[in-house]
């Protein structure tokens, strides 16, 4: 067990971001606890000396459990948390449900992660770092762009928003920050095979971010020691207005 090194937990861990995001701290000498749903069978990597990996829905408390177990026996903390994983898909709000409230996934999972993170990272008495990615195509949370009908879950982006905010203050002076990074479009597996000229016409820049892009906010805002409570856009100047 090395415990020298910092350990960051990173969730939604398997591709796209999460994968990015996973390669970009062990490059920078961390400790990764990676999950996602199926993580041991599509994450590259295998778990390894700097690696471990958890299987699991991160809306299940008991997932939460494993998660922080892990980076306790393997690695022996907690210095920092990624909450990336998320669902969000756009269509008319008279066709949406309360199914598609998607508060497991996006809120509960936010929830019972975090709050075994910060239970450990004040029993350590050493602070650390929160960044939660409110998934693609949040900058809309702020600024809704016509034509893009994603009012319901802006309702789990938006809570993760303003949560953020207070847990920033609640926890201030115990060193625990909390920030947000919130992306535009992103050129992720989700996106691959569709129309990207289209898609760039979403920013004012005329141009699609890409995982790194991402992946460098949220390593920032690791370590950015007086960085809380904010709330960055990588989206090419999207949330700024009208263009």
């Amino acid at each position: 067990m090395d415990t020298q090194k910092k350990t960051i937990v990173i969730t939604g861990a398997a591709q796209g971001i999460g994968e990015g995001l996973v390669n970009t701290f062990l490059e920078r000498n961390y400790n990764v606890v990676a999950t996602s749903r199926q993580i041991s069978a599509r994450f590259a990597h295998g778990a390894s000396e700097s690696v471990a990996i958890v299987d699991g829905d991160i809306g299940d408390p008991a997932t939460a459990k494993r998660i922080t177990e892990t980076a306790i026996e393997r690695f022996g903390s907690i210095n920092a948390l990624v909450n990336n994983a998320g669902i969000y898909f756009s269509k008319p709000f008279l066709e949406y449900t309360l199914d598609d409230l998607l508060s497991s996934t996006n809120l509960e999972g936010f929830l019972h992660l975090t709050q075994l993170a910060v239970k450990q990272m004040l029993a350590q008495k050493s602070g650390g770092s929160i960044v939660s990615i409110v998934s693609i195509g949040a900058s809309t949370a702020d600024h809704p762009i016509a034509g893009v009908n994603a009012s319901v879950p802006m309702i789990t982006k938006g809570g993760i928003h303003a949560i953020s905010k207070s847990l920033a203050m609640e926890y201030a002076r115990d060193g625990i920050r909390f920030n947000v990074v919130a992306p535009g479009i992103v050129d992720t597996p989700m996106h691959h095979g569709g129309p990207m000229d289209f898609l760039k016409t979403f920013s004012p820049m005329n141009a699609i971010s890409s995982v790194q892009d991402i992946v460098d906010a949220v390593l920032f805002l690791t370590e950015a020691r007086h960085i809380t409570g904010e709330v960055v856009h990588v989206d090419g100047g999207a949330h700024v207005g009208k263009w």
